[in-house]
């Protein structure tokens, strides 16, 4: 589900695309930007993807219904992650070269398991005062050291007839199970510099909320911690949700 990132989907379709990501769906949360420009590029440059028309607010859920019911024909698993979020292992960063495998390792498991979730580490603004031009894997440095989210891949052949999901991860068909894998996590880049994130206040899809700026669902983990109604850059946010250094995928991607 994405808007107005098209200044974020170069960087996202490339890496995962080293990995073995086969196709690429977006749905279109009403991107006012050049979206539909960069995904010509990438299609000229050979990348399977498409889009969406979902403009629909507070409607996540349902897109992604929709993407596993109308896919299941095309895509054996599907993940569903954001464009600041990144499959990372760090075990990757011993290969020479991207490849299939990459993923492919994830992926293997039993025949029952229709599903399997991945830790999310959400990253900081890490001293960033701008949108670093090399990329949020390249700019975005610091993290935060728990977490408090998981994302999933999912067997789109074991998910239940209802397609019930809460973004995080879909209910499956009796039958199929769920299972944690520790050979990857997400990177989510979800705390970035001031300007980049104050977008979100403006029409954020995942907070339940139209406006952050509403005195509503104040304690949704998709607000920032402490950050509460107000639009205004805290003091010293470019230096906030760093307890971790963490340079591993920004080696890896910069390979």
């Amino acid at each position: 589900m994405v808007r107005n990132v098209s200044k974020f989907l170069r960087e996202w379709v490339l890496y995962h695309a080293a990995l073995g990501v086969d196709q690429f769906f977006l749905y279109d949360n009403g991107s006012q930007d050049d979206l539909q420009d960069q995904v010509a590029q990438l299609r000229a440059a050979g990348i399977d993807i498409s889009t969406v028309a979902w403009p629909w607010v507070k409607l996540q859920e349902a897109g992604l219904s929709h993407c596993a019911a109308v896919q299941q024909a095309s895509c054996q698993w599907m993940a569903f992650i954001d464009v600041d979020e990144f499959i990372f292992s760090p075990d990757w960063i011993t290969l020479e070269n991207p490849s299939k495998s990459m993923l492919e390792t994830i992926l293997s498991v039993h025949p029952q398991t229709g599903q399997i979730y991945f830790q999310c580490y959400d990253f900081g603004p890490s001293g960033q005062t701008a949108h670093p031009q090399e990329g949020v894997s390249q700019g975005y440095t610091c993290r935060l050291k728990g977490t408090l989210r998981h994302k999933s891949i999912v067997r789109l052949d074991a998910v239940a007839h209802s397609l019930q999901n809460s973004v995080h991860h879909f209910s499956l068909k009796s039958g199929f199970n769920t299972t944690w894998t520790k050979l990857a996590r997400i990177n989510h880049y979800k705390y970035q510099a001031w300007a980049e994130f104050k977008v979100k206040f403006k029409r954020r899809v995942s907070a339940y909320v139209t406006d952050w700026a509403d005195p509503v669902n104040l304690k949704s983990r998709d607000r920032a911690p402490g950050l509460g109604v107000d639009a205004t850059e805290p003091v010293g946010w470019a230096e906030r949700f760093c307890e971790v250094k963490d340079t591993l995928m920004q080696k890896l991607s910069a390979k």
